[in-house]
């Protein structure tokens, strides 16, 4: 038995993605007037500052410990990317403070909100497991001082931060998922729902 078109998932699926983010919405020409403000250019810093940190970090990642501690192009990709995070962290924390002062999570926007919040975290754990897959004494004085205050919270029992090569698969696969995937849907959930206005404007207040 044939089964209707109205009736496939995928039928389904298209509609309600086409519904809640259309081809205006997800690539808009047009912003409101209070768009204009510095505080969204750290929120465009944050993304720039990590494309260039998961750049960097394929590139060390394909060459390995020993290339970026003796080669001088190592040092330099290797210090591209700490200094890529240094931005990206900066920029990320002006951007939040900055949208909690605004209330970002009105008008149905808890999500959006949240999302950013943890993408703000799990940047923190990819940073720390960056910083003890370094392979140096700076790596191992970090991961000795850090591993009693993981332990006592139970999490040393699968979260080993003397173990290098479990550290370093954390930072160059399952966090950095984490993270491009949280900021891509905080994007995602900007565009279905559009910036928060400021508190004197009531458009787009409604749940």
């Amino acid at each position: 038995m044939s089964t209707s078109i109205d009736q496939q998932w995928t039928t389904r699926l298209r509609r309600k993605v086409a519904g809640k983010l259309p081809p205006e919405k997800l690539l808009p020409d047009t912003q409101p007037a209070y768009v204009s403000s510095w505080i969204y250019v750290f929120g465009v810093t944050t993304m720039s500052a990590l494309a260039v940190v998961i750049g960097s970090g394929l590139i060390l990642s394909l060459r390995g410990p020993q290339w970026w501690h003796e080669s001088s192009i190592g040092h330099f990709v290797n210090s591209l990317h700490l200094w890529s995070v240094e931005i990206f962290f900066f920029a990320m924390v002006v951007h939040l403070w900055g949208k909690f002062f605004m209330g970002a999570w009105r008008g149905g926007r808890t999500a959006t909100w949240m999302t950013g919040v943890v993408t703000f975290l799990a940047s923190i754990a990819t940073a720390f497991t960056g910083y003890a897959s370094q392979s140096n004494f700076d790596s191992q004085w970090i991961t000795t001082q850090a591993k009693d205050g993981i332990n006592s919270t139970g999490a040393g029992a699968f979260f080993n931060v003397l173990n290098l090569g479990q550290m370093l698969m954390w930072h160059i696969v399952l966090l950095p998922l984490a993270a491009v995937a949280l900021t891509a849907l905080h994007v995602l959930l900007v565009r279905i729902k559009g910036v928060v206005p400021p508190y004197e404007d009531k458009v787009g207040e409604a749940q």
